[in-house]
């Protein structure tokens, strides 16, 4: 997945900001809270997850998936973009917004948007 395909997918999320506060880093909020963050240099991002999500993409591909940093209930995932299937980070990417987006504003988001080569 190229950079431009993953910015296609976050920001058709619902109210999805971008901020490029960080030298190294841009990163996308929804209303406020921030659940992705990418480093375009190294064409990796970090993504909001659950702890059991976390260990369990590191356990399945440690060639795509890495462990960042993790506080309270969530954890965060640095993803190879090079490396991850599309259709999984679309899916991915979309989950970590429904984790810090509002619970009304999760609910009215019935899909995911597509990833990269799907109809």
């Amino acid at each position: 997945m190229t950079v431009e395909e993953f910015l296609r997918v976050v920001l058709g999320l619902p109210e999805v900001s971008q901020s490029d506060g960080h030298p190294e880093l841009t990163g996308f909020r929804v209303r406020g809270k921030g659940f992705c963050y990418l480093n375009e240099a190294d064409g990796t991002i970090m993504l909001k997850a659950t702890r059991e999500e976390q260990e369990a993409l590191v356990a399945e591909a440690p060639e795509v998936f890495s462990p960042s940093w993790a506080g309270g209930r969530f954890a965060w995932v640095e993803v190879r973009l090079a490396a991850v299937d599309p259709v999984e980070l679309a899916e991915l990417v979309t989950e970590g917004w429904r984790l810090s987006a509002p619970k009304r504003l999760a609910a009215a988001l019935q899909e995911p948007p597509p990833a990269p080569d799907q109809p």
